[in-house]
């Protein structure tokens, strides 16, 4: 009972549509013009009914003055004239006997009337009737014409309008669109808006954003295409020195100082691989060689080539379309991440099309799993993760694959889980088997 109070009380949310800039601009044009119709509507009824009114008054005032020369001379009074009518209203009858003279409009028999009353001998009134039935149905079929009108007018202008604002809008999205493109990292997306082509031309506030994200989009992909051109050269250059370094070591004498030359030596040349990989990954230029690849075998590579005691855990084998290069290279980074950063036991899963390394560490970093892997990113004082993530994120991208990176909900440690694109299922001897 305490959850379906609860749920009653939330407010009602309006659909999503009404938060549209054309529905508020449809909104905004239909008030406005309602406001407008109602306005100019109110000012031509009371203008055409004083009018209307006032000459029935005139009329019924001249035959009350001729009625009341007729009685005068002893005549007999006209039709529509007496002497105190029966239907005559109370209040024109009071101002008459008070000697006074007056007219007002109301109604004779179902008929719109207006009377018109003046004093006569002995306490008595005298007084005259004009029908109005023809100034009343002037004036209602004045109220329908400026109703009618005033639909079609806010029909009209909601048309225009809607379609005015249906212009601005789609530039808008179209803006929107390129926008969320170049987030995604097409950096050769623009808006491309005519409007900015032609500077002798005015802009209006949607060309100037859009100019302005094209220019943004320009500087953005100018400067990463120079760090990418950086980063390459350097590897490259790099690469010789290093190459020749390496072949020094391998002179020199036997002993921990060799030893320790040769680690470093072997570390930087693997860091300048990496950057070369990187480096071909940021120019979007790699060429992917499918086959038709069996998982399992390929993990059994992983785990052998990583020459540490990870855990294969086959769910159900299966056979993919993808470049087996690439998807190794992935899972080899994956796995030495796990054992570099992580504890043991690390996890190798092979679930049909979802492929898990489980470690039982700390976990990702926060802006890790938020963000993805960022190159050389150090959080406190910890190691960070080199580039060994981002290889391996830049080439699931490459064969087409989505790699995710989260935290374990059930105890310590991180989970990297690569979603390989479904091929055929291929037979396992034991969905279950294991091994290390």
């Amino acid at each position: 009972m305490t959850g379906d109070r609860a749920r009653r009380r939330l407010p009602l949310r309006p659909p999503a549509w009404t938060a549209t800039l054309r529905w508020k601009a449809a909104v905004f044009i239909a008030g406005m013009c309602c406001a407008l119709a109602a306005l100019l509507g109110v000012l031509v009824h009371v203008a055409v009914t004083n009018q209307t009114v006032g000459q029935a008054r005139d009329r019924a005032l001249s035959r009350l003055d001729d009625a009341t020369e007729q009685y005068e001379a002893g005549g007999r009074l006209g039709p529509g004239a007496g002497i105190d009518p029966p239907d005559l209203p109370r209040r024109l009858r009071e101002l008459a006997v008070g000697g006074e003279r007056g007219t007002m409009v109301g109604d004779h028999d179902r008929t719109p009337t207006v009377w018109a009353a003046g004093p006569a001998d002995g306490g008595r009134a005298i007084a005259v009737q004009v029908d109005y039935a023809q100034g009343a149905r002037t004036i209602d079929g004045l109220d329908r014409a400026i109703l009618g009108s005033s639909v079609l007018a806010i029909g009209a202008t909601l048309l225009v309008g809607s379609f005015a604002v249906t212009r601005v809008t789609r530039r808008l999205h179209l803006t929107a669109r390129v926008a969320r493109r170049i987030s995604a990292g097409d950096l050769d997306a623009r808006v491309n808006d005519p409007r900015t082509r032609d500077p002798d031309r005015h802009q209006d506030e949607v060309a100037t954003v859009s100019g302005a994200l094209d220019t943004m989009a320009s500087s953005l992909q100018g400067k990463l295409l120079s760090e990418q051109r950086f980063t390459a050269d350097v590897a490259h250059e790099l690469r010789t020195p290093l190459t020749g370094l390496h072949a020094a070591a391998e002179l020199l004498p036997p002993g921990r100082p060799t030893e320790l030359v040769r680690d470093r030596v072997a570390a930087l040349r693997t860091l300048t691989e990496d950057l070369l990989e990187i480096s071909r990954l940021d120019a979007r230029n790699e060429r992917v060689d499918l086959d038709a690849v069996r998982l399992v075998p390929l993990a059994e590579r992983v785990v052998r080539v990583s020459g540490a005691a990870v855990d294969l855990v086959v769910v159900r084998d299966l056979v993919v379309d993808t470049d087996g290069r690439r998807l190794e290279r992935v899972l080899g980074n994956l796995v030495a991440n796990a054992l570099k950063h992580g504890a043991p036991p690390v996890v190798l899963t092979v679930d049909g099309p979802v492929i898990t390394v489980r470690d039982h560490g700390p976990g990702f970093p926060d802006y890790l799993v938020e963000h993805g892997p960022q190159r050389f990113r150090t959080e406190g004082t910890s190691k960070g993760h080199g580039l060994g993530l981002t290889i391996a994120l830049g080439q699931a991208q490459v064969v087409g694959a989505v790699l995710t990176f989260t935290n374990a909900a059930d105890g310590p440690g991180a989970v990297a889980t690569l979603i390989l694109p479904d091929g055929e299922a291929a037979p396992v001897g034991d969905p279950d088997e294991g091994h290390s």
